[in-house]
C-alpha cells in the first residue's frame, strides 16, 4: 500500500469537496448534481482510506 498516494487523492477529495461548496453557484445547475453525487463517493472513499489505514499502522 503506497501511503503517498492515499495521501495525496485524500486530500485532493476533500480539496474538491471544499471547492465544490464554495463555488456552488457559479457551476451550471445540469452539472451540479452529478458533480455533487461524484464529490461524495470521492469524499466517502477517501473517509474508507483514512479508516482503513488507521487499523493497519502498524502491519506491513
Amino acid at each position: 500500500m503506497d501511503t503517498t498516494t492515499i495521501l495525496i487523492f485524500i486530500v485532493l477529495a476533500f480539496s474538491l469537496g471544499a471547492i465544490l461548496i464554495m463555488k456552488k453557484d457559479s457551476i451550471p445547475s445540469s452539472m451540479r448534481r452529478a458533480m455533487a453525487i461524484i464529490t461524495i463517493l470521492l469524499v466517502a472513499f477517501a473517509f474508507f482510506l483514512i479508516v482503513y489505514s488507521s487499523f493497519h499502522l502498524g502491519t506491513t
